[in-house]
């Protein structure tokens, strides 16, 4: 006889979730919502099962502890409340349900427009103070007005579905999406620059990246139509908001919706004192409908995991047994960082992938790796998690084409990845082995062999091989505070070209990165953070 499968519900579930493993066999389940964090680490030894929503911190010091736990799942989207570089470190499997809140976003995205365009919240504390004032409140139609919409994911592209049944005209920006695939969500792809001239009001769909960090700051606004509107339902540090506050105060920009903050919750927010300044307290997954949706979904997927060992939706490991993943681990690792690496260093929408494998690696479940290399790959690209299950999903819903390839014949290395992404306007190939036999390494990208450890933040220069380079950007980095750990050299020919690898104690601001790229005989500096 199996032995009961205990699972823990520590946050709030709805009921629909905790029927499903109240019914499940071999499943016994104790729901203690709020459970203290001191108590949490005494009892979470007894559990095989966690679900959890924000609320609950599921921290390093309570997976050190939960040795008997094998799965993790998050009641929604987000995973930063759960420390996932210690939970697969021990083996637990991480999972989320991400799409279960598209709809309730994209509908509290419309309803901030809505609410932005005809001064709703301003209106209702007004008539609630005893005032009637009709003419303080004049409003503006929505129908033949422009939407412009950053980042055209699952959230971004059903916002742009109902604008356009509510008349609007919908444009977007989306730099990884390939202008076919935005003709049939019905709108029209445009650089950034002429989507800020040309909208009247312009939503966020982002994930917070360091290319999207305080995307809109003042040099946006400047760039914008007099009067637009901005709406943020997707990350809080996206808009400068110190940049934001002045625009609205000079009249570049009319008003804002804002569902997000840097910080949350904001305390005393100098946008909070401007009437002009909508917001919610991060509301957009908050509906009956959403919550269902999400504790209907991780409930199943937990108990399909623990009785059947498959795992969906997971977000650190493949389902795969221990003993192959223990042998794949290294090799998905080295992946995942090649894609974050290629999606960094590659502008444009990538068109398609192409994958060898030379060396030792044939003879394993390569799929794991290929998932693990869109994983990485498209992280970094859009608003919605990507993990090992939906990466060649989203990767066929963007129309990137995947080609893999095999070769037991490895020249140089016992065993060799190659990546070459292609993309509208680039092309950039990256090689990638293991040193003994988990540790990872870049060798080779382009044409320039290097050893470097793909960890970290990183500056990644292309630059004229001439005297003086180093030191520029040495004593550039210096001069602002910038220490650096390691460096990788590596040119083509003496007086050719040559590329660097930087290796620095954190990111670098956007000022800095300027000033690197303006340096004698850079040709391009890119940040990337892995």
């Amino acid at each position: 006889m199996n032995p009961t499968l205990k699972v823990l519900v520590s946050d709030n579930l709805a009921p629909e979730g905790k029927a499903i493993l109240e019914k499940a066999p071999g499943i016994e389940a104790d729901v203690r919502a709020k459970v203290p964090a001191d108590e949490l680490k005494t009892i979470i030894k007894n559990y095989h099962g966690l679900i959890v929503r924000s609320a609950t911190k599921v921290t390093p010091e309570v997976i050190a502890v939960a040795d008997n736990l094998r799965v993790i799942g998050r009641a929604g989207s987000g995973v930063d409340n759960i420390d996932l570089p210690s939970a697969s470190k021990k083996g637990v499997v991480v999972m989320n349900t991400p799409g279960g809140n598209t709809l309730s976003a994209a509908e509290h995205t419309l309803s901030l427009i809505l609410a932005l365009a005809r001064h709703i919240p301003q209106a209702t504390a007004s008539i609630k103070a005893g005032q009637w004032e009709k003419n303080r409140f004049m409003g503006t139609e929505i129908g033949d007005r422009t939407l412009g919409i950053i980042g055209l994911g699952n959230i971004g592209a059903v916002v742009a579905q109902h604008a356009e049944s509510l008349g609007m005209k919908v444009i977007g920006y989306d730099p990884y999406l390939p202008s076919e695939v935005a003709a049939k969500k019905n709108v029209e792809l445009l650089s950034l620059d002429d989507l800020f001239a040309r909208s009247d009001f312009i939503t966020m769909h982002t994930p917070l990246t360091s290319s999207t960090k305080n995307l809109l700051n003042a040099s946006a606004f400047a760039k914008m139509k007099k009067g637009v509107r901005i709406i943020n339902c997707a990350r809080g540090g996206i808009i400068d908001e110190v940049a934001l506050h002045e625009a609205i105060v000079s009249g570049q920009v009319a008003g804002a919706a804002l569902d997000v903050f840097e910080k949350e919750p904001p305390g005393k927010n100098p946008l909070l004192e401007l009437e002009q300044v909508i917001c919610t307290p991060h509301l957009g997954a908050s509906t009956t409908q959403a919550q269902v949706k999400v504790s209907v979904a991780i409930a199943e997927q937990l108990v399909e995991y623990l009785l059947q060992g498959t795992a969906r939706h997971a977000v650190n490991l493949p389902s795969v047994s221990a003993e192959i993943l223990a042998l794949l681990n290294p090799y998905l690792l080295l992946a995942e960082k090649m894609g974050k690496f290629q999606a960094q260093i590659t502008p444009g929408s990538i068109q398609e992938v192409h994958l060898s494998y030379s060396g030792g690696v044939v003879d394993m479940d390569t799929s794991m790796i290929a998932m693990s290399l869109l994983k990485g790959l498209l992280d970094p690209i859009l608003e919605e998690k990507v993990n090992y299950v939906n990466a060649p999903i989203l990767a066929r819903e963007r129309g990137i084409k995947i080609v893999e390839s095999k070769s037991r014949a490895s020249e140089d290395y016992a065993t060799l990845l190659t990546v070459k992404v292609q993309t509208e306007s680039a092309q950039n190939t990256v090689a990638g082995t293991l040193f003994g036999k988990n540790e990872p390494r870049i060798v080779r990208i382009n044409e320039f062999v290097t050893e470097a450890v793909p960890a970290g933040n990183i500056l990644f220069f292309h630059n004229q091989d001439k005297r003086g380079v180093i030191g520029n950007v040495g004593s550039t980095l210096a001069s602002h505070g910038i220490n650096i750990g390691q460096m990788h050299l590596s040119r083509d020919q003496i007086g050719g070209t040559a590329i660097s690898l930087v290796h620095v104690d954190g990111p670098v601001s956007q000022e800095v990165l300027i000033a690197l790229q303006g340096l004698p005989h850079i040709l391009s500096a890119v940040q990337i953070e892995l």
